[in-house]
């Protein structure tokens, strides 16, 4: 908080009216909505890098989904198979192109072959490169045409061509724009944290504004903890079975739906860490007690199962418990922290 807004909150601290409070929810708000909106702008620019690092875990589940996995049988039994990664110079063999190429002024349809050589180019990096004539339609395209392959990469081998659908010709632009919009607030949540600190501060007393810091610094940092949890452990098991449940359909995936599901799992499981940092600092005013938290454990359970009933994009049994078993920890770890850093709410700060 600035010198001039703790100024303002020691004068009016419980002084403030109802209509003091709601000029002050309306400056809050109004910082809160420039903030956003100033993140906004910097994450459509990157708009593209986030679309493609969330689109990870749906492209990797409808890989493996509709991979078939047949053993390699070959004659001499030596047979293995060479990943791009491996290639060195001189090797050939038939490169197939995955979708529509455009190489120069021909197309070139997906499921088309050409013969390709591994050889390095002028700038010494490793290549992959036609070593026959391409004929297309309406082009034929010469020998030695460098092909869209990347030549020593580690490439990941469970993300194969699998894209997400869009329906409407306006639809790529309004994801972009609702792909930074989500970015953005996730970018702006400390200092969405800090004006809910000002807005609630003119409550407490002098010493206990003083957890402004660690309340800034845990929670944020619990934020992105719950969003990186879902991503990575929440998520990708949970859309497996959801694709499982398709193995007789080809699941066409509209791109809007799915990042609709991946961004309210990621926001809310980054909410719900929230728990210890708000209990650290409700604790340390004297507002929760270890003791409390564990009188209340039951209505607390059955709100955990509602939460994760809701924020579950299935209704089974194990992914409910997938996603309430981390809310159960965090409540139990919030108990630890209540009996750590409680203590009893006074007046004044100690001298």
């Amino acid at each position: 908080m600035t010198e001039t807004d703790t100024t303002r909150t020691e004068m009016l601290g419980s002084q403030m009216s109802f209509l003091d409070h709601l000029d002050e929810l309306r400056r809050r708000l109004t910082r809160s909505v420039i903030a956003i909106a100033i993140a906004f702008i910097g994450c459509w620019f990157a708009s593209d890098v986030i679309f493609d690092f969330l689109s990870v875990p749906i492209r990797r589940a409808l890989s493996e989904a509709q991979r078939r996995e047949v053993p390699i049988v070959g004659l001499t039994g030596d047979e293995r198979v060479l990943p791009l990664g491996s290639l060195k110079e001189g090797d050939r063999g038939r490169f197939v192109f995955a979708e529509s190429t455009k190489l120069g002024t021909g197309v070139i349809q997906p499921g088309a072959s050409v013969n390709a050589v591994v050889v390095t180019d002028a700038d010494g990096k490793l290549s992959l490169f036609s070593d026959e004539p391409i004929i297309t339609p309406n082009a034929v395209i010469p020998t030695g045409v460098r092909l869209p392959a990347e030549i020593g990469a580690k490439a990941d081998e469970s993300i194969g061509e699998e894209k997400l659908i869009v329906t409407t010709a306006q639809e790529s632009f309004t994801l972009l724009v609702t792909v930074s919009l989500y970015s953005a607030i996730a970018v702006a949540v400390p200092f969405l944290l800090l004006q809910v600190w000002g807005f609630i501060s003119p409550a407490l007393y002098k010493h206990e504004r003083a957890y402004v810091t660690p309340f800034i610094l845990l929670s944020s940092i619990s934020f992105i903890g719950g969003a990186a949890f879902a991503y990575y452990i929440l998520f990708p098991p949970a859309v497996r079975y959801l694709l499982s449940l398709a193995d007789e359909f080809r699941p066409l995936l509209r791109a809007s739906d799915y990042f609709d599901l991946i961004t309210l799992i990621m926001l809310a499981m980054g909410l719900i860490f929230q728990m210890p940092a708000i209990t650290y600092v409700l604790a340390r005013i004297g507002l929760v007690t270890a003791g409390f938290l564990i009188k209340s454990w039951k209505i607390s359970l059955v709100i955990i199962l509602i939460v994760a009933a809701i924020v579950s994009p299935t209704g089974d049994i194990p992914n409910l418990l997938l996603f309430a078993t981390p809310m159960m920890v965090l409540y139990v770890f919030s108990i630890f922290i209540a009996w750590v850093f409680g203590k009893k709410r006074s007046v004044e700060a100690p001298a």
